[in-house]
């Protein structure tokens, strides 16, 4: 405090002690503002390498991607409103002939009409409804017959995926009971009810989950109930009390002139890595087309180049040291983000062995002067067409930039000892010393301060009692 200062509180002879202490106060207070600033930059720091640690996560994932699709195709068909098709990775490429003579379907029986959806049927005395699944014959060569929804001479045979039952009784014994009986079981029938329009309009109707020739249903009754027995009973080889409005039927189809049968109209297994499903039957052959999927492929590489882009941008913006027309980035000078970036151009720069490509300047992904990476297309789509294998050793290989690129990125985010997890550690440990001093040096400055008032609201007691002895002196001397 300045001799002007006191001089200036003192020329009414009493201090401005408020005034006084807060200037003081002022002074003691700059470590702790240091303190803060500190804490503030160090918070910034931590903010800065969660982005960071994002962009590292955002490339490790770009390189996931493009190692999964690098390896992709693409089933093209002729007519996609007849069949689609995927392909995996273990496809093989080329131009397959396909003819669909015959869709898969599952069965649907349909029960006599009734009056009511919500009356009761028969008396309520329990009776077990037991569903079974299998296969309907009419003999080889056929002699049976199916006329109308209904079977002459046919045999079952189940497919032993076991049976499934429900009761019926008073609880439940109206047809929309019945329904929500079956339904509830889950036992791979589906319930419905359809109003016909008629005199007795409400229909029970069972549609099999499943489709294939060998899902139909065979549902058998016991515990007395005749009304139930005769809505529901239905045996293929014998009493059919519902009525087949669907058949049944497995999908029939040839690949390459080899006839392939499937109980379902997805089909994975008739062409490697290709699943079918079918849409229609063919009037004539309709073609597969079978290749690399080099759209994919494109944007996956465009994924690597763009993530790698935005971290390199941030790792260069972050650590830069300020200008007269620009701040300093707030990890400017940061040991750790010159070791990233020297880590990183060492990944890029080591040569590829094991195939025709060292580095990915030959498949059209190269440095610009900035820095950054930019992708040709033209060469890219050239090394996927012409020269697969090697593309695929340069990314994926053992020594392949993916697996590189892979590897820094899981050291860097590593939770213990990552570059990363340790830098941003030791900023939380700065933080947590300084907040300490600051919890230290604010609890000392309550007592600095209470000193000061003491200290001054004293000396102005003193000054007064010395103005009063002053002025009774001169009152004398006079």
């Amino acid at each position: 405090m300045s001799t002007s200062t006191v001089a200036s509180s003192t020329a009414s002879g009493v201090l401005d002690v408020q005034s006084l202490v807060s200037q003081l106060m002022a002074v003691e207070q700059q470590p702790v503002d240091k303190l803060n600033a500190a804490v503030t930059s160090y918070q910034s720091m931590i903010s800065s390498w969660g982005t960071i640690s994002s962009l590292v996560s955002g490339l490790q994932t770009s390189i996931t991607n493009l190692t999964n699709n690098l390896q992709g195709y693409v089933a093209t068909p002729s007519d996609s409103s007849i069949f689609s098709a995927s392909a995996d990775s273990t496809a093989v490429a080329g131009t397959y002939s396909l003819n669909v003579t015959q869709l898969a379907q599952a069965q649907n029986l349909v029960a006599t009409g009734q009056t009511s959806s919500t009356a009761a049927i028969g008396t309520g005395t329990a009776t077990t409804i037991t569903f079974d699944f299998g296969s309907i014959s009419l003999g080889t060569p056929p002699t049976g017959t199916l006329t109308n929804g209904v079977y002459s001479g046919a045999s079952f045979t189940s497919n032993a995926s076991g049976t499934k039952s429900i009761t019926i009784d008073s609880s439940n014994n109206s047809l929309q009971g019945i329904r929500d009986a079956i339904n509830a079981a889950n036992m791979g029938v589906t319930a419905t009810i359809v109003n016909d329009g008629s005199g007795t309009p409400y229909r029970l109707t069972l549609t099999s989950n499943s489709s294939g020739a060998s899902n139909s249903m065979k549902i058998t009754t016991s515990g007395g109930d005749s009304a139930v027995d005769n809505l529901l009973a239905y045996d293929p080889a014998g009493t059919q009390n519902l009525n087949q409005t669907v058949t049944a039927q497995n999908a029939n189809l040839t690949v390459n002139g080899i006839a392939i049968t499937s109980s379902s109209n997805k089909v994975a297994d008739a062409i490697q890595g290709v699943t079918l499903s079918l849409n229609k039957t063919t009037t004539s052959a309709e073609s597969l087309t079978v290749a690399r999927d080099t759209n994919t492929i494109n944007t996956a590489f465009t994924g690597l180049v763009s993530a790698y882009n935005a971290l390199a941008t941030q790792l260069t913006s972050r650590s830069a040291y300020g200008t007269s027309t620009s701040p300093a980035g707030s990890l400017a000078g940061d040991g750790v983000i010159r070791a990233m970036q020297d880590q990183l151009r060492n990944v890029f720069n080591t040569a590829v062995t094991g195939g025709a490509y060292s580095s990915l300047a030959q498949v059209g992904i190269a440095f610009q002067v900035d820095g950054s990476l930019q992708l040709d297309s033209t060469a890219l789509n050239n090394a996927i067409t012409n020269n697969f294998s090697d593309l695929n050793n340069l990314v994926s290989s053992t020594s392949g930039i993916g697996t590189r690129l892979n590897a820094w990125a899981t050291s860097m985010l590593s939770p213990g000892d990552g570059l990363i997890a340790t830098r941003t550690a030791s900023l939380n440990s700065s933080i947590k010393n300084d907040n300490t001093q600051i919890d230290q040096l604010t609890a000392r400055l309550v007592t600095v301060k209470q000193n000061y008032i003491t200290q001054y609201s004293n000396l102005n007691v003193l000054l007064g009692s010395m103005n009063a002895t002053s002025s009774f002196l001169t009152k004398q001397l006079a």
